[in-house]
């Protein structure tokens, strides 16, 4: 395996609390309808969860960064519900990735020669007020 980006992103969750807030159009604008109805689910706190993948998706936008270091972005804004932090049945995280972010993170695997598709990792944790994520995207092998 071969790793082609590393990301990190700590998310302080007072200070994230309002940008959730019931009526705030950031849910909307960030989240897609299953990361919402996850964040719902069950005892805990919404905020605390939303901050997680918050986390997760900046820490993927900078793997994908790293991913690509020495050329120019591969779009010119990332729409964050691209990024979709899905749950397995024990509640591990994963990343899903939709339209423009899937084509261009395949169309990177192309540019580098790689054999076979990137693969996303994402670990998840909150401790205290905070909530951090990694993600490392990685190769099978490279091409040659």
């Amino acid at each position: 395996m071969s790793v082609l980006g590393i990301g990190l992103d700590v998310v302080d969750i007072a200070g994230f609390a309002p940008q959730v807030a019931e009526a705030s159009p950031f849910v909307d604008e960030t989240f897609t309808a299953g990361e919402r109805a996850d964040a719902e689910f069950g005892s805990g706190d919404r905020t605390l969860r939303l901050a997680g993948r918050f986390a997760a998706k900046q820490a993927f936008i900078k793997a994908w960064s790293s991913a690509r270091y020495g050329r120019p972005p591969a779009v010119p804004g990332v729409d964050l519900r691209a990024v979709e932090i899905q749950l397995d049945g024990q509640g591990r995280p994963a990343i899903a990735l939709h339209g423009e972010v899937a084509e261009e993170v395949s169309s990177l695997a192309v540019q580098l020669e790689l054999r076979g598709e990137i693969a996303t990792h994402v670990s998840i944790s909150h401790d205290g007020g905070v909530a951090a994520a990694v993600v490392v995207l990685s190769a099978s092998t490279l091409s040659g």
